[in-house]
């Protein structure tokens, strides 16, 4: 009596399709464990910000720490040196700030830093540097709520199809009295 196995087409077809759809998730979820982590920015070390003291020059500043990320200029020269740290843990989640820091040096009016500060995510509110969106009032409406709503795109709509209204006769209006 032989003990030997036997199999029929429907268990090779079962273990078949079985190790594909292991292949295909083990696959899939590879890809979704792939953590990112970005470091953008200026980072600042300590030999480089002990080389611009209070009381040194413009141009110190620029020697020792480069050109600044971005400057302002209203009440005196400022000039931010930022960085940030983003991460995902996942490769098709969005980016989020982790870590920023934003080293501020002030000037005078003659050129003179006057003080050092170096902020955190701590300190306050992150710098949207990406997006470059200034944020206004009022409400954003799709084409078909302002179609809905007889907003300008209803309006268009009508000048495209003919919908308009004729308008009376009027002394203020000569295209009307023709």
């Amino acid at each position: 009596m032989s003990l030997t196995k036997r199999y029929f087409k429907s268990d090779k077809k079962f273990l078949s399709n079985a190790a594909i759809a292991i292949m295909i998730a083990s696959a899939g979820l590879s890809g979704c464990q792939t953590g990112t982590v970005l470091n953008g920015g200026y980072v600042a070390d300590e030999q480089s910000l002990n080389l611009v003291p209070e009381g040194s020059s413009r141009e110190q500043v620029l020697l020792s720490l480069g050109t600044p990320s971005t400057t302002a200029t209203f009440d005196g020269e400022v000039f931010y040196y930022i960085s940030q740290r983003r991460e995902r843990s996942m490769a098709f989640q969005k980016l989020k700030v982790v870590d920023q820091s934003v080293l501020a040096i002030y000037f005078d009016k003659d050129g003179i830093v006057t003080r050092r500060a170096n902020y955190t995510l701590k300190d306050g509110k992150v710098f949207d540097t990406i997006t470059r969106v200034t944020p206004t009032g009022g409400k954003d409406f799709t084409f078909l709520q302002q179609l809905l709503s007889g907003g300008s795109a209803a309006n268009a709509a009508k000048g495209l199809f003919g919908g308009g209204t004729s308008q009376p006769a009027s002394p203020q209006n000569p295209a009307s009295l023709r």
